[in-house]
């Protein structure tokens, strides 16, 4: 109830808005002074905690206003801190409040992942381009990963990506629209390709995350 009527006020405020549009994120930012570093960590929290805000304009925000390297510090200490509390919130309060928040069909999907640990598995589906990321946090926290298991896994998961946005907003930043459009190019046939096999990957991920299981069990019911 809480995370629906939040993301409600979202869309009726315009808060929606505010986060795709790049102009009104500069000036939110400037105006903080020598807080913007603050801001925008905050700006990386909520985009988590509060999906459905897309992360892609705030990734290349941070590698337009801070440089490839402390935009992807700055980002990976804000999508860690949001992952987190994403996590913490399911594992607090159950699945009746992420099956407010999470729908149906994407539960369905990642269900599995709720009886086992699947570390690699977890790690893969993060590194892999176009899977809900901000709602996997939400699932992940009713499974049976630790939270430092989920915290190492889903930030080097994000890691890839979010050096490719930070990349992106630099390149913007310096006029280097060649780079940024290889850049661009590169990621869209990532995105593509991985949207094209996802449901392959994602039955394969499955299938592969039961035999490991079974497997697992089977050598301990031998010992």
């Amino acid at each position: 109830m809480i995370v629906g009527g939040l993301t409600l006020v979202f869309y009726e405020t315009g808060l929606i808005r505010f986060f795709l549009n790049r102009g009104k994120l500069l000036h939110f930012l400037d105006s903080l002074g020598p807080l913007a570093f603050i801001g925008f960590i905050l700006l990386q929290i909520a985009q988590v905690v509060l999906a459905p805000i897309p992360g892609e304009v705030t990734g290349l925000l941070g590698g337009y206003l801070y440089g490839p390297f402390l935009g992807v510090v700055l980002s990976t200490v804000g999508l860690t801190i949001g992952s987190y509390m994403a996590f913490a919130l399911a594992r607090t309060f159950g699945k009746p409040f992420v099956d407010r928040f999470v729908d149906k069909v994407t539960m369905a999907r990642f269900d599995y992942l709720l009886h086992h640990k699947g570390a690699f598995l977890v790690f893969l589906l993060f590194l892999i381009p176009g899977f809900p990321k901000d709602y996997l946090c939400y699932i992940l926290g009713l499974g049976r990963l630790t939270a430092m298991e989920f915290l190492v896994i889903g930030g080097a998961g994000r890691l890839f990506g979010t050096i490719l946005l930070t990349l992106g907003g630099s390149y913007i930043r310096h006029h280097q629209y060649g780079r940024f459009s290889i850049l661009i190019g590169t990621a869209l046939i990532v995105v593509l390709v991985a949207m094209a096999y996802r449901d392959k990957l994602e039955r394969w991920f499955r299938i592969w995350h039961v035999e490991n299981y079974k497997k697992k069990k089977a050598k301990r019911l031998k010992k």
